[in-house]
């Protein structure tokens, strides 16, 4: 915003100013200067918040439910006139979706590689930034009734492991550290998203699931979660993006700069998520 300053009004006539005039002068006009100050700091902030306004659609990846819903309920008590409506899915799902014409503004990916399809196809306003990690961990049911300790375990013939699908992030992430480990694994079944390989576990149709460790954090007391070394091997950055066709990209700039803000990072790290 463009603003204009008003400038001291000169007289045309010289006039003898004593010393205790020149002091009332001055006191008067810094009384003026600080009022229009504010003024305009009153009208910047008006004219900001009448920006962040109406609905700002967010895909995100359904790891960052949990995390991303608080932050929306936080963006809009901070700005009245606006609402958060999510899509959270699969990373790949998501990202064809947007690449199909699906209406959008802010795009949250689970991993690099998702994001560059939607890049890719010229969809992403700007570049992606990384603004938080994710490491995966085994759950298991609540008091690890297998004895599940190491991702090895989850070869032994006649358990029933669940995995994400490996088009998905936390599927690609998962094929990944049985690779650093040269560890082969059938799992009983592949589901499209973490949410989902994680419901088949809670649902007791499972014996364990690789997922992330933010997910094992969400669920509570359902699960119970197994750290392995190997998943050092397979960490997955989260790139953020305005996009290019953002039905409300001022919406948009704004959520984004509250994940990214000290606040938002806060809530991200309190539910398991690493700093980039």
């Amino acid at each position: 915003m463009t603003r204009s300053v008003r400038g001291p009004r000169h007289a045309r006539r010289a006039l003898r100013v004593t010393g205790a005039g020149a002091a009332a002068l001055l006191a008067l006009s810094a009384c003026s200067s600080s009022s229009g100050a504010g003024a305009d700091s009153d009208a910047a902030g008006s004219s900001t918040s009448a920006k962040v306004s109406g609905q700002v659609t967010v895909f995100a990846a359904a790891s960052l439910k949990e995390s991303f819903t608080a932050l929306g309920e936080t963006f809009e008590r901070r700005h009245p006139g606006a609402r958060v409506t999510f899509n959270f899915a699969g990373s790949d799902s998501l990202a064809a979706s947007i690449t199909s014409g699906a209406p959008a503004d802010v795009f949250a990916s689970a991993s690099p590689k998702t994001m560059t399809t939607v890049t890719d196809a010229g969809a992403a306003a700007g570049t992606p930034s990384t603004f938080v990690r994710n490491q995966l961990e085994i759950a298991t049911l609540p008091g690890n009734p297998e004895g599940i300790s190491s991702l090895e375990d989850l070869t032994a013939s006649g358990l029933k492991v669940v995995l994400c699908d490996r088009t998905v992030p936390c599927g690609a992430a998962a094929q990944k550290a049985l690779e650093a480990g040269g560890l082969r694994l059938s799992p009983v079944s592949y589901e499209q998203d973490v949410k989902a390989a994680l419901t088949k576990l809670e649902l007791k149709e499972a014996d364990a699931a690789v997922v992330y460790r933010t997910d094992v954090k969400a669920a509570g007391d359902k699960v119970a979660g197994v750290e392995f070394p190997e998943s050092a091997k397979a960490v997955n950055d989260y790139p953020i993006t305005l996009l290019e066709e953002a039905p409300n990209a001022d919406a948009g700039k704004a959520f984004i700069e509250l994940v990214k803000s000290p606040e938002g990072q806060k809530v991200l790290t309190g539910a398991g998520f690493r700093t980039p």
